[in-house]
């Protein structure tokens, strides 16, 4: 494929697509052209943005096929994981926001309700489209509205357990449903030939089913000879199919299945989704594809087929334009396999991000250690508890906002045990570009609340590697290690240790402030240090390394300051702000505590450091802060000294008369 840097302003037929009728009208050559056309825009605007590039250079003819047999935004069309729903923003009328794809104020590189009335859910973790899915169909059913439903999925989210948690339903319900396996990790060839089409066009006839019904029931009543003849019947039928596609898996549950179809047929694609709306019931589409079709550095990338780019690429080599950086992942990965070689009971464990969590780095050496449970984050916490019941030390690598899917399992088969599992989270806090869904800002909250963890928020590369190994050493509950996405800061050696877990990075003289500052925000707490001394406070900086529990060492630093201030970037509510407050409250110390975080809400894409300074979350903006409030203290005091020297001598200041709080 030859991609040109201004392909995208070329006069053509995409050029004329402004919806999904526009593509309805198409000849099969005009669809091919325009197949072409579309992979050009791709690879032209991504490369100027970064973006999913290689999974949606794979559904193009796939998505073509869906908007010329389906009636979106009627008919629902959802797609599993959210990211491979560029063609179908291109085709909805989206060319022109793809100029400013995943930056503020532009395109989502996810599906957004916001953004166009044919996208429905937005939510872009894998494997829960066949649910919602499963409850759309259901709902149309009861309100007697003839609307149809198509989820498309990945190979790669059939791994997860809500999808056969839904296949399960799906087949039981009966509803019409057309499900879309998009395969682009087989490495078998679809079936192609006059009988395939044949079978799969009289496996979706409903007359083809009444037939069979008819023998099953006649044969029925016969006790001895009919049943048995039926069921042999039915094996020879099932094994004709199983010569010419694998569909017995999912037959089994009780749903057609057509295919495997090349999903870089726009026809044969076409045929198979036509036949399957048009059958009345649940249908298993299974369309293999190529991850990065047409684009030859994305075919060539062995690893991920240019996944994700995180940044600009350049268009002929698909490489980043940005210079490499050492990058949080890259310090834990290189550590994980130091410690690994010093403890042969420590392992690995990823699910289906062993590249992106650093754990590919360890399978390559110790590829017996290393487990990669695919999209299960539940199976992948309570392996790890058995891991650790057999005597091993599982360190679970994956991207902090999905750990919120195991905590039950993470509460209950981790933790109740007190078993020592490490889980590293990657991306936590406010990741920039992926949006809401991929926010990693949960954590510190929900999984404060579990007994006998201990969280830890390294804020360097020397930090991340001590924390690890404090973590790994653990022996009696688990723990957990989080950083942020992005390049690592450089070192920042602590002035002093208080106690085992407290790291102080700025003191002075004055003690008018205490700031805890949360890992990746130790830098931002020494410059608020450094703004707030001009003001003529003193700030201590402290990074308490280890932030829940809420350490005793905190408390005891509190109790010698006038007023307490936390700054972290995960939610405000139930976060370590709330978890010192009340220990605090708990020893009987008195300081007024302020929390600085991140509110409880969706917020939208952008980079990390434009969400922070929206959400004050800067050195200019905590600086004010702190100024102020400690100054109103200074206020408060002043007031209540001179109330207290206009009251006659012997009087008290009654609760009622002291001056209100400002």
């Amino acid at each position: 494929m030859s991609v040109e840097p201004d392909t995208a302003n070329h006069p053509g037929l995409l050029a004329a697509v402004r919806g999904p009728q526009d593509v309805k009208r198409m000849s099969t050559e005009q669809l091919g052209i325009l197949a072409a056309e579309i992979r050009d825009f791709l690879v032209a605007k991504v490369s100027r943005t970064g973006g999913h590039i290689g999974p949606n250079l794979g559904v193009v003819e796939l998505t073509l096929a869906l908007h010329r047999v389906f009636d979106s935004p009627r008919d629902r069309l959802l797609f599993d994981t959210g990211h491979q729903a560029y063609v179908h923003k291109i085709l909805t009328g989206r060319q022109d926001g793809f100029d400013r794809l995943r930056q503020r104020d532009g395109l989502s590189g996810y599906p957004s309700q916001a953004e166009s009335e044919h996208d429905l859910i937005e939510n872009s973790h894998a494997s829960t489209a066949l649910s919602y899915a499963d409850g759309l169909a259901k709902a149309y059913a009861l309100r007697g509205e003839s609307r149809a439903v198509a989820a498309v999925v990945g190979d790669g989210a059939l791994t997860g357990g809500m999808c056969w948690e839904a296949l399960n339903n799906i087949a039981t319900a009966g509803n019409p449903l057309v499900i879309v396996v998009n395969d682009n990790g087989r490495s078998y060839s679809p079936t192609i030939g006059g009988l395939a089409d044949h079978l799969s066009t009289l496996r979706l006839n409903p007359s083809y089913e009444r037939v069979l019904d008819t023998v099953r029931e006649a044969l029925g009543s016969t006790p001895l000879v009919g049943r048995p003849m039926y069921e042999v019947l039915h094996a020879v039928k099932r094994g004709i199919k199983d010569a010419v596609a694998p569909q017995a898996m999912f037959e089994d549950l009780g749903i057609k299945y057509v295919g495997p179809v090349d999903g870089h047929d726009i026809v044969a694609v076409e045929g198979a989704l036509r036949a399957a709306k048009n059958f009345g019931g649940p249908v298993i589409v299974h369309a293999v594809t190529r991850k990065g079709y047409g684009y030859r550095p994305a075919e060539e990338d062995e690893a991920d087929c240019l996944h994700g780019p995180g940044g600009a690429f350049n268009v002929e080599t698909g490489q980043l334009v940005a210079a490499p950086t050492v990058k949080w992942t890259h310090v834990f990965a290189d550590e994980l396999v130091a410690i690994a070689d010093e403890r042969p009971d420590v392992v690995g464990i990823t699910a289906a991000m062993a590249e992106p969590t650093g754990i590919a780095k360890l399978a390559r050496k110790y590829p017996e250690r290393t487990y990669d449970v695919g999209i299960a984050e539940q199976h992948a916490a309570t392996s790890a508890a058995g891991l650790a019941l057999g005597g091993l030390h599982p360190v679970v690598a994956v991207y902090a906002t999905f750990l919120n899917r195991a905590f039950d399992q993470v509460l209950l088969d981790v933790a109740m045990h007190k078993l020592p599992v490490t889980f590293v989270l990657d991306r936590a806090g406010i990741t920039g570009p992926d949006g809401p869904s991929h926010y990693g800002m949960w954590d510190m909250s929900v999984f404060g609340v579990v007994p006998g963890l201990r969280i830890a928020a390294p804020r360097d590369a020397a930090t991340l590697r001590e924390e690890l190994r404090e973590a790994v050493a653990v022996n009696d509950g688990p723990t957990i290690v989080r950083f942020p996405t992005g390049a690592v800061a450089a070192d920042l050696p602590a002035l002093r240790r208080v106690g085992p877990r407290v790291d102080v990075l700025a003191e002075s003289a004055r003690t008018d402030v205490l700031l805890v500052a949360v890992g990746s925000f130790a830098g931002l707490g020494v410059q608020v240090a450094g703004r707030v001394a001009e003001q003529g406070y003193g700030v201590t900086v402290v990074d308490p390394r280890w932030v829940r529990p809420a350490p005793a060492e905190l408390v005891e630093l509190a109790a010698g300051h006038r007023l307490v201030v936390t700054v972290e970037d995960g939610v405000r509510v139930g976060g370590v702000g709330d978890a010192l407050a009340q220990a605090m409250r708990d020893a009987d110390v008195e300081v007024p505590v302020k929390d600085l975080g991140v509110p409880a809400d969706w917020h939208p894409h952008g980079t990390r450091a434009q969400i922070l300074a929206d959400l004050g979350l800067t050195a200019q903006d905590v600086a004010r802060d702190v100024t102020g409030w400690i100054s109103r203290l200074d206020v408060d005091a002043a007031d209540t000294e001179d109330a207290l020297a206009s009251e006659p001598v012997g009087s008290v200041v009654t609760p009622r008369e002291a001056p209100a709080p400002k």
